[in-house]
């Protein structure tokens, strides 16, 4: 299940930055004084209580005015920010129609404006949960300053300091409460509505995703086009395949963050991370005339960061001059640069021809059959008792490191837990080689394998 979302909206400097930046404990947003300083949306992690969700910051909401206005008149808008007024105030709809809950924030040293009851009056037309956010209440006189607000026609007014932290507890106890879902163990559990295989296709832009949506679905399901960054957003189309239910996910080019244009791009880039967050498998399209560059490791990092299950696509196979050990020796290229996945199968198609297309879902499939796969105790322990006596951990310290007990304790992805006597005594060269040990046996296809050690008497420590 999905975490929910909680977005920042208001008009322009009135710290929705900053208190971003205090929410998600980070310096991740850009904080200036300087109007429209935040473009586009950013989104990281919060945790409350025990509630894990998703934060937005957003952009400045301002009334909009054509372009031509806005270079005629004085607007607070930074200069660099004012051409993309429109595409900011695109980026914060949506930002709004996907959240859960939406807070509102608002400036005390300026007081109510405008352009404040004018959201107010939009968000109040959401049906969702406002809560509203006075910042700058730095001081007693400041927060006696935001009652004010109550006229904007919102339940409750908490008076916050993003600056010093003051009052950003009782609007996150107001948060948590307004949760659609709260606690983290509801994030582990499946949806009982959504039980269908998802599948989505990942790559930098132009390598023909689209083109292989089409080709699998055998008609136009997705625009395809010779110009990169066509799709914009992630687009679920649901299919059977030897009557199993899948939805397949196309998604935008994944490009190096440097060349990530403002607008409506860099949203597209966010959807396709999130993609990546609920696929069970992702297809890696890879353009066969390009090679492996750098931002395809990059991609295939990032799914790997996210446990997700892969099957390296290689595209436009037909457009490669081939012999007898061209495949191999791609293969072999492959390996050297996805070296920290060597556990992902490769397939060579043409989305264009059609050439090898049935091996894209049947590889995807057996890759989820892997996924999915659980080892016995008995079994898992078996293997891990010879490869201690194969090559026994090496240490510097007095005592050697004892394994007692492993377990697997979750598929999706598999999930190992060791019981140890110190895992100051563990080296990641001895992790790497315990799950090198376990991949003979059992090869997990595609799939990445967590590892998690807990000593006596304390909790598990993920160490991957």
């Amino acid at each position: 299940m999905r975490k929910p979302t909680v977005a920042l909206v208001g008009r322009p400097n009135v710290g929705k930055s900053s208190l971003f930046n205090r929410l998600v404990g980070a310096r991740v947003a850009v904080v200036s004084d300087i109007p429209g300083t935040t473009r586009d949306r950013l989104i990281d992690e919060a945790e409350w209580n025990g509630a894990l969700f998703d934060v937005i910051d957003t952009g400045g909401l301002e009334i909009y005015q054509p372009k031509e206005a806005l270079v005629a008149t004085d607007s607070p808008l930074e200069e660099g920010s004012r051409q993309f007024t429109r595409e900011i105030r695109g980026q914060a709809m949506v930002a709004i129609e996907e959240a859960d809950v939406i807070v509102m924030v608002v400036d005390v040293l300026t007081g109510i404006t405008a352009a404040d009851e004018e959201i107010a009056d939009t968000l109040r037309k959401t049906s969702k949960p406002v809560i509203l956010a006075a910042n700058k209440a730095d001081n007693n006189y400041r927060r006696d300053d935001a009652f004010e607000f109550y006229g904007l026609g919102m339940d409750e007014v908490f008076p916050v300091s993003a600056m010093h932290g003051t009052g950003t507890g009782d609007l996150l106890d107001a948060v948590v409460k307004a949760l659609p879902f709260r606690a983290e163990e509801d994030f582990d559990e499946p949806d009982p509505d959504d039980e269908r295989i998802k599948i989505a296709l990942i790559g930098r832009p132009n390598v023909g995703k689209s083109s292989l949506l089409n080709k699998l679905l055998g008609n136009e399901r997705a625009i395809v086009s010779d110009v990169a960054g066509t799709t914009r957003d992630a687009i679920d189309t649901h299919i059977i395949w030897n009557e199993i239910p899948i939805t397949l996910i196309d998604t935008a080019g994944i490009r190096r963050r440097g060349r990530i244009a403002p607008g409506i791009e860099k949203y597209s880039v966010i959807r396709a991370h999130k993609s990546i967050e609920r696929a069970d498998v992702v297809l890696l399209l890879i353009d066969a005339q390009d090679g492996i560059t750098a931002q395809d490791a990059h991609i295939a990092g990032m799914v790997q960061e996210a446990y997700k299950s892969v099957v390296i696509v290689v595209n436009k196979w037909d457009a490669i001059e081939k012999d007898t050990h061209t495949i191999n020796e791609y293969v072999k290229e492959v390996r050297e640069k996805l070296a920290f996945m060597p556990y992902v199968p490769v397939i060579f198609i043409s989305a264009l021809t059609g050439q090898r297309i049935h091996k894209v879902i049947e590889t995807a499939m057996e890759v989820q059959e892997e996924r999915l796969v659980r080892i016995p105790t008995s079994a898992i322990n078996k293997i891990v008792r010879e490869a201690l006596l194969r090559h026994a951990p090496q240490t510097r310290q007095p005592r050697p490191l004892k394994i007692f007990l492993v377990q697997q304790v979750r598929t999706d992805p598999p999930t190992f837990l060791f019981h140890i006597n110190d895992e100051k005594l563990l080296h990641f060269t001895y992790e790497r080689y315990l799950e090198n040990q376990i991949r003979r046996e059992y090869p997990f296809t595609g799939t990445p394998i967590r590892f998690s050690f807990r000593e006596r008497g304390k909790k598990a420590k993920d160490m991957k």
